[in-house]
């Protein structure tokens, strides 16, 4: 009986380092210290206001747009040349996206400022409590107090019919749809998205009328119309949350027994829920602005009306655009409205954070 010769166990050579190997380059390549940015960004600024200072009359436009062009080139040469060109390529692409991310803020920037700065002419506490009762030609009394009342009920009106619906159907969408309906409620939804604001008041208008007498004229009218622009916007929102809710959490849910209702209530709506009034307030936002329906279905007063199933009522955007056409101080009165709205809006969407931060359900530590 033989046996092998012992051989004594041979551990791997190590990789060859140096300046020949590209993995160990660039491992031991160094960062870029954290303020990089920030002094290439003064620096590209100071250099770009010198050159335009010397060939012309130097403009802020000028001087930021120069500074983004050589702060682009200078961070990406520099990162290349320490750091490699795969952290070069990552600073160049989030320089890029910074840089969409501010051009996508002018507008929204210039347009707050905007009305800011000439709403804020007739602005007051006066005029957020006063209606337009008596009020004629170029005075400066009156406010907005009946609009905002207005445009609180219709819209609150219009998301009460909207938002079950528009919840409800995506559920519906999303966990038991199969086949045809399913395909025919898409389709149908997509379609509703594109439609004019003036059909839906047209069609609130000629439903409304057929029934009632050509002669109504109520609240529930416009909350109508806004509606039918306000659920498509829902059904869609919420059909992507609840899809994005991993399918895991389902199984977990019916493995110990509980029913597939329940397990939507419980878990996927509770999930998506942060998701789910987002969506929501983007679809208010996208009515409670909403004019061509509203003068149609519900018209113009100067006092204020709190019933919802009789008489016209007065919305910010109907009375934004009534003031403007008269012209004058109307015209303040028009842009201190829209101030108004947009303050609505933000005190909306902060009520939408708390509910969603409250609502949603705690991470584990």
């Amino acid at each position: 009986m033989t046996t092998a010769p012992f051989s004594p166990a041979v551990s791997p050579s190590p990789a060859p380092t140096g300046p020949g190997n590209a993995l160990d380059g660039s491992r031991r390549r160094s960062r870029l210290p954290s303020w990089t940015p920030w002094a290439v960004a003064g620096g590209s600024l100071v250099v770009s206001f010198l050159v335009v200072l010397v060939l012309g009359t130097p403009t802020v436009a000028s001087v930021v747009a120069l500074a983004a062009v050589l702060y682009a080139v200078s961070v990406t040469v520099v990162s290349r040349v320490v750091e490699g060109p795969r952290w070069a390529a990552d600073r160049f692409a989030t320089t890029m996206v910074t840089f969409a991310f501010g051009i996508a803020l002018i507008p929204l920037v210039s347009l707050l400022w905007t009305v800011l700065q000439k709403g804020s002419t007739l602005f007051s506490l006066t005029f957020l409590n006063t209606n337009m009762l008596g009020v004629f030609g170029d005075m400066t009394e009156g406010g907005v107090y009946h609009a905002i009342v207005g445009t609180v009920l219709i819209t609150t009106a219009a998301a009460v019919i909207s938002v079950p619906l528009g919840i409800l159907t995506a559920v519906y969408l999303v966990e038991y749809g199969r086949g045809p309906l399913a395909k025919g409620i898409t389709f149908l939804v997509d379609v509703m998205t594109g439609i004019p604001s003036i059909v839906a008041g047209l069609f609130a208008f000629a439903l409304f009328t057929q029934i009632f007498g050509p002669a109504f004229r109520a609240g529930i009218m416009g909350a109508a119309a806004l509606s039918l622009l306000m659920t498509p916007v829902v059904i869609r929102s919420v059909e992507e949350m609840l899809r994005l809710v991993p399918n895991e959490l389902r199984e977990a849910s019916y493995a110990l027994g509980v029913p597939k209702w329940l397990t939507i209530v419980k878990v996927v709506l509770r999930t998506a829920i942060a998701g789910i009034v987002t969506g929501v307030m983007l679809a208010v936002a996208r009515v409670i602005g909403e004019t061509a329906p509203l003068l149609l279905t519900v018209g113009i007063v100067t006092q204020v009306n709190w019933d919802l199933f009789d008489g016209r009522m007065t919305t910010l955007p109907v009375f934004a655009y009534n003031q403007y056409s008269q012209g004058g101080v109307g015209v303040d009165r028009a842009w201190a409205a829209a101030l108004t709205l947009i303050l609505i809006v933000m005190l909306l969407n902060v009520v939408a954070r708390l509910v969603s931060r409250f609502f949603s359900p705690k991470a584990s530590r």
